[in-house]
């Protein structure tokens, strides 16, 4: 939804903060573990995320949940975000519509994606 980050990165033996690492709510929640496969081999990320609602007065009703399995892996279990991901600051909850588009980023490294499947859940 371009608020809510989930890291993907090439984390294998590449140490970086637990709550940055791949497989993590960026700057929030840790994964599990690190599941990462070599550099070269292809990451798989299966991703159920409940976007967050809103009461009429704008304030939260329920928070963002995700839940992960990075290369068949748990790593996120119904893990709830606590607001936007902020690069510097606290996360905050701020109204938007239940469904926005999906923002893949690369910061400049050379990163492919394939076989992306989105599937509506009620």
């Amino acid at each position: 939804m371009g608020l809510y980050e989930l890291q993907v990165l090439d984390n294998f033996n590449n140490r970086t903060y637990s709550n940055g690492q791949a497989g993590s709510i960026y700057k929030q929640t840790a994964p599990l573990v690190n599941a990462s496969r070599k550099p070269g081999e292809w990451q798989t990320y299966d991703i159920i995320f409940t976007a967050p609602r809103f009461n009429k007065d704008s304030s939260v009703k329920s928070q963002a949940r995700i839940t992960v399995l990075h290369n068949g892996v748990l790593v996120q279990n119904n893990t709830s975000i606590w607001g936007a991901t902020q690069y510097i600051g606290i996360a905050t909850n701020t109204w938007h519509k239940e469904k926005e588009p999906i923002i893949l980023q690369d910061h400049g490294d050379a990163v492919s994606f394939r076989n992306i499947w989105i599937r509506e859940l009620e």
